[in-house]
């Protein structure tokens, strides 16, 4: 699902539409797939670190639709934990969706930072 911002700056539309993408894929990955098949997937700080990847995601999302300036360092940010988050996911069985999410928000947000 595209949002779309008043904003003519492709970069932007592309930013919030990979962060929201990050956000629905980490947060559902990791209260449905990663609860389920339990054992290193349900580790508590890999748990969280999905959590706050979603919800950095969201929130960096959030500022740019509403077009605050301060979005470049939320994007310097969640570009960071994204990075993190799919090297977490990488080294687990059946988390490619999140991997591919959080490397194509961390490149996006990336971008926008600079």
């Amino acid at each position: 699902m595209e949002v779309f911002v008043h904003n003519t700056d492709p970069n932007i539309q592309a930013c919030i539409d990979a962060c929201l993408s990050c956000y629905r894929i980490c947060l559902g990955m990791s209260t449905g797939h990663c609860l389920e098949v339990g054992g290193e997937h349900a580790r508590p700080d890999h748990l969280k670190l999905m959590l706050a990847c979603s919800e950095t995601c969201r929130a960096t999302a959030h500022v740019m639709l509403v077009g605050s300036p301060h979005h470049k360092h939320l994007c310097a940010e969640c570009a960071d934990i994204c990075t993190e988050c799919a090297s977490e996911c990488e080294r687990l069985e059946g988390m490619d969706a999140c991997v591919r999410a959080c490397r194509a928000c961390a490149e996006s947000c990336r971008i926008m930072a600079d």
